[in-house]
């Protein structure tokens, strides 16, 4: 394994530059367009001192981003990714034509380590970057310049690398890359326990803001939006990696009840209801109990299908109104489930 960090950066001169920089860079807003044609021109970039993680699943060909920072909307920014191709996070200063620029270099064949380099050499604001980049083959590459803020620096690991800017203390990316490492279950659940480790081990030295998650893998090179399997971002929130895997929580029922969807319009009741079962055991809400009841009364369990209805409709009321004008195509036996619960029919 290999890590690298910073010391002494920044002379005194330097650093009064700098912290200039970091205030315009707060007080407004400036993002960088497409294109290094903005480095020249001298626009403004980002400020997003943060900590994240690239990563790859060699056996499932997954590839993902996790960040945190304290910055609105880190996920607008920081991760991008491409099924079959690598992923990039791009932070610090941030240039966002990091990310789309080297996923077309890695597409067209480079590694990890010539795309990152081609592009930093072309930048002239390269001191004050800090991009991580994975390839489709596991390789990893970063770069943390020299002007980034300490606390700062990164850990590449097997197929993976952590880095951050900006940090409470020295080697949280060093926590980072051993939760990861120790983790089980999906790679989406593995780069939360990394995001969660570099929180406790410091964090960003102001605080938490924002968070996102970012998995993609090869399913239908043909039809590249299947590919993008978990996409979630906390725009802003006062613990946002919590709230981060509370949505992945909520994702993956969710995803379990679109299969369900799936198989209920094929009319396979049994199979539906098996994933709404195991949907509703992950993510219980009211939306997957009245979808749930409306497999249910497909399948005849009538009393069951009430039960699901009564509790939905007690936690929204809402669910009343739909009910009565759902067509029995997409709720088999609704005449049926209304009669039973008094609700008046709308034509």
């Amino acid at each position: 394994m290999m890590w690298r960090t910073g010391s002494a950066r920044i002379d005194s001169a330097s650093a009064a530059m700098l912290a200039v920089a970091m205030v315009a860079a707060t007080a407004a807003l400036v993002v960088c367009p497409p294109g290094f044609e903005a480095r020249a021109a001298g626009a403004g970039p980002d400020l997003c001192a943060t900590f994240s993680i690239v990563a790859r699943d060699s056996t499932t060909g997954e590839i993902g981003v996790g960040v945190q920072s304290h910055w609105f909307s880190v996920g607008s920014t920081v991760p991008w990714a491409e099924a079959g191709v690598g992923a990039v996070a791009t932070q610090s200063f941030v240039e966002v034509a990091y990310g789309p620029r080297i996923l077309e270099r890695l597409r067209r064949g480079e590694s990890a380590a010539e795309a990152l380099q081609a592009e930093v050499e072309a930048d002239t604001l390269r001191a004050m970057r800090q991009v991580l980049v994975i390839d489709a083959r596991g390789n990893v590459a970063v770069h943390t310049g020299e002007e980034c803020v300490d606390f700062a620096g990164s850990h590449i690991g097997r197929d993976h690398a952590c880095a951050g800017n900006l940090l409470a203390a020295p080697g949280i990316w060093d926590s980072m890359s051993r939760s990861f490492e120790a983790a089980e279950g999906s790679m989406a659940a593995r780069i939360i326990a990394a995001l969660e480790s570099g929180q406790a081990a410091g964090g960003d030295a102001r605080g938490m803001q924002s968070a996102a998650l970012l998995v993609v893998k090869m399913i239908d090179a043909k039809q590249p939006w299947k590919n993008r399997t978990v996409d979630l971002r906390v725009e802003d929130h006062r613990q946002p990696i919590y709230e981060l895997s509370r949505l992945y929580d909520m994702h993956r029922g969710y995803t379990l009840a679109d299969q369900g969807d799936e198989a209920f319009a094929r009319k396979d009741y049994r199979t539906a209801s098996l994933f709404y079962d195991a949907a509703i055991g992950q993510s219980p809400s009211d939306e997957l109990l009245f979808w749930r009841a409306s497999v249910r009364m497909a399948m005849g369990e009538e009393s069951n299908a009430l039960d699901d209805l009564e509790e939905a409709i007690s936690v929204n009321p809402r669910w009343r109104t739909l009910l009565a004008r759902l067509p029995d195509s997409v709720f088999p036996g609704v005449e049926k489930a209304c009669k039973r619960l008094g609700i008046d029919r709308i034509e």
